[in-house]
């Protein structure tokens, strides 16, 4: 009977073992079936209206990796246990159960849920946080409280309880994971960068860090008040330039030599791209979807591929390396946004063509990836010691 304790399994070790393979699973399976119902391949009826694939992406995928990274690097910053064993298995069982709840017609127990998952988390971050003192990563109690907040106001908005745009919310959670994004690219792009690079000399500069970190804050704010659009362009363009200065101390220029880094500047470099685009977009120059998939694929699936690795590789004791079967992936969801952005931007005409190719590439990014950590994630490392 005790090889029924989840205790003695290995995938529950840690928070990033079951996080990150069930985000790879979903994010392989959920964009494959999402674009051949937009494609006409399939009849509708997953997650059937259109913000419902952005809320999954979003507040599905991208919040799982989001809890796996931060149940993991909590107990790192403060020396304080996270989830795991029964209670880290439980948090996964929330996390499917929102994921399942998405596909039937109880919408009230769907919304409980989803906005329940990110709430729990801050719950569980917090604790060792506030036990140890370290205010410096206080704010991610704050972010994940803002995203349970999102959520719900995208399905009360949904169900008519709530007169709010769903897109806003859906908006404001991005922003919020955009600002996750800057603060921890900040933290470990330049670190990782002059790590495993020879030579390299990047840096941060003082007022470079304010203007990025409060730029995105700032966005946060003029799209929680819904700004006139003038003033989200300008402002957007604004932030670009910040992160364009930012991603410039970091030499990029430097990073090809070695995957794990180089896929962790090109998806900073989207958020470039985003922003610029995004200017674009509000003042209906180009179409909304281009900019916000340059920030959903390019970066966020950019950066979360990387981060999966990089931190699945080293938390089992394995070499900081990546073989090929990385660099395909790394390749594949460039390529995904490459295609999904500028293929729609070049070729209208073949508009839909360019969805199910970046479909194809993101799909199978994470479809490899699932195939290949499963037996990272699911076994324990190979130092022997405990995580």
């Amino acid at each position: 009977m005790q090889y029924l304790r989840t205790d003695n399994i290995a995938l529950w070790n840690l928070g990033f073992r079951p996080f990150y393979f069930l985000a790879s699973v979903f994010a392989a399976l959920s964009v494959a079936l999402w674009t051949c119902e937009y494609a006409g391949y399939l009849p509708a009826g997953y997650l059937r209206v259109p913000v419902w694939h952005g809320h999954e992406m979003l507040f599905g995928y991208t919040l799982a990796v989001v809890t796996g990274f931060l149940f993991t690097a909590v107990r790192n910053w403060t020396g304080q246990p996270t989830p795991t064993g029964a209670l880290l298995a439980a948090y996964a069982a929330l996390w499917v159960a929102g994921r399942v709840l998405m596909l039937t017609p109880y919408a009230f127990a769907a919304a409980l849920v989803n906005a329940a998952f990110p709430l729990a988390v801050a719950v569980a971050i917090g604790i060792p946080l506030v036990r140890s003192g370290n205010r410096r990563n206080y704010f991610f109690i704050a972010l994940l409280v803002l995203l349970g907040l999102a959520t719900l106001a995208v399905h009360l908005s949904f169900m008519g309880v709530l007169a709010w745009p769903q897109l806003v919310s859906v908006q404001v959670g991005l922003d919020v994971v955009l600002f996750i994004m800057a603060v921890m690219g900040g933290r470990v792009i330049p670190m990782f960068t002059n790590n495993g690079i020879p030579g390299a000399q990047a840096a941060r500069h003082p007022l470079v860090e304010k203007l990025a970190l409060g730029g995105v804050l700032a966005l946060l704010a003029a799209d929680l008040l819904q700004a006139p659009a003038t003033v989200v362009a300008v402002l957007a363009l604004a932030v670009a330039a910040a992160h364009a200065a930012r991603l410039h101390l970091w030499q990029p220029w430097r990073a090809w030599s070695n995957p794990l880094v180089w896929i962790l500047h090109a998806a900073y470099g989207w958020i470039v791209v985003y922003l610029m685009l995004r200017a674009l977009a509000t003042l209906e120059i180009i179409a909304e979807p281009l900019a916000v998939h340059a920030l959903t694929i390019g970066a966020i699936g950019g950066l979360t591929l990387g981060m999966m690795t990089r931190t699945a590789r080293g938390h089992t004791g394995r070499p900081l390396t990546a073989a090929g079967f990385e660099v395909i992936c790394y390749v594949l969801v460039q390529l995904a946004a490459a295609i999904r952005v500028f293929g729609g931007m070049l070729l209208p005409g073949l508009y839909l063509a360019t969805v199910i190719a970046s479909a194809i590439c993101w799909s199978s990014a994470f479809a490899l990836y699932a195939i290949r950590y499963w037996p990272v994630l699911s076994r324990p490392r190979l130092d022997g010691k405990p995580g």
